[in-house]
């Protein structure tokens, strides 16, 4: 597993993002379009990837599905999918929308990004997890990042 040092890959990664909620807002104009994940967290490391926050209301979530699969993304299949979470991915490229209901749990993506972005020093506790990973498989490493996320989820 490869990381990359913040100053290596957010800049490209935040204009990747502008162009994508560009896209996305086109299709979908009443949607919350927020970049998410370690590219957007200040002084991340990172594989390099860019994740997308797209939040619809219920009763658009179905639609929102088909429309993002209409510009090329597809469905990640090995990953956790409910009625209020939907995984798509980019073929092309490193790029993954987590497509969630409004008021749903999975609004964690926008709390855990939010309090890395308030504590410097528990993005240095994420970096040195990764660190820790680069020499373990990619299980291993979801669980020690699904741990890390759980606990900073946790605090107040």
């Amino acid at each position: 597993m490869k990381f990359y040092n913040a100053q290596d890959y957010q800049l490209q990664c935040e204009d990747r993002f502008r162009h994508y909620q560009t896209c996305i807002h086109e299709i979908l104009p009443l949607a919350k379009i927020e970049h998410i994940g370690s590219s957007s967290i200040p002084h991340a490391m990172s594989k390099g990837d860019l994740d997308i926050y797209v939040e619809v209301e219920q009763a658009q979530f179905d639609h929102a599905i088909l429309a993002l699969k209409k510009i090329g993304f597809v469905e990640q299949q090995d990953t956790l999918r409910t009625n209020e979470l939907c995984m798509l991915i980019s073929p092309h490229e490193e790029v993954a929308l987590q497509v969630v209901v409004q008021n749903s749990i999975f609004q964690f993506f926008l709390s855990f990004r939010d309090k890395l972005r308030a504590n410097s020093q528990l993005v240095k506790q994420y970096n040195r997890l990764k660190i820790h990973c680069l020499d373990s498989n990619p299980e291993i490493y979801r669980r020690y990042k699904s741990a890390f996320i759980e606990h900073v989820l946790q605090m107040d």
